[in-house]
């Protein structure tokens, strides 16, 4: 291995520690706090570590939001993500279960069964990622270059958001599924720095809710 071929993973993990000390910030002190020498500091860099790496805003708000997505798709367990079909893998969704009968359809209680389960995760121990990419998004807003990295990366849980509707039944998955992940980032925003930020609902709460929006979806 050459000294380039060693350089490389190091700076590829000293970016994600810069990108992780850039959304703590952005969580902690909003956009105006987001500086290189801040990002630094977070991070327990030496001065100057961060406009290596990023050395322009832009960049350390591109990194940011890459890290961002990463972190996100995390939130899920790969045992509980959609699987090649379209449906996800999650016990107790048979065709004879009670929790089936409540949608009339099993991939929909299954797709009911995942989202909730995101949605718990995020707010019972992700609310300070929440924040940062409510203040990411703010910005993207305002920069081109941001929100096409953004848009990219709401993709990846849009689309199969689309393919799992269509499996559990719905004639329209590209208008349900926008319906659903307002719904979704509606929950999330209320429950963080909304009006319920006090009284976050637990699982089952959204998971009766989530099942009441599909089966308005899928009813006919």
């Amino acid at each position: 291995m050459t000294a380039r071929d060693d350089h490389a993973p190091a700076a590829a993990s000293r970016l994600q520690l810069i990108a992780d000390a850039a959304l703590r910030l952005l969580a902690e002190r909003g956009m105006r706090g987001l500086t290189h020498r801040a990002v630094d500091e977070a991070a327990g860099l030496p001065q100057g570590s961060t406009s290596n790496l990023a050395r322009t805003r832009a960049a350390l708000l591109a990194a940011a939001v890459r890290r961002l997505a990463e972190r996100e798709a995390a939130v899920l367990a790969p045992a509980e993500l959609p699987v090649r079909g379209g449906g996800p893998k999650v016990a107790g969704t048979g065709a004879g279960s009670t929790a089936a009968r409540a949608t009339g359809s099993p991939a929909a209680d299954a797709l009911a069964e995942v989202l909730s389960l995101a949605l718990h995760r995020y707010l019972s121990g992700h609310r300070e990622l929440l924040v940062a990419r409510y203040e990411l998004a703010l910005e993207a807003t305002r920069r081109p270059e941001l929100r096409e990295i953004y848009d990219r990366a709401g993709r990846g849980f849009r689309e199969p958001l689309v393919a799992m509707l269509a499996t559990a039944g719905s004639v329209e998955p590209e208008r349900h599924a926008l319906s659903l992940v307002a719904w979704c980032d509606g929950v999330l925003f209320s429950c963080t720095a909304g009006q319920f930020h006090a009284a976050v609902p637990d699982r089952a709460a959204l998971r009766t809710s989530c099942r009441e929006l599909l089966a308005g979806m899928l009813r006919g």
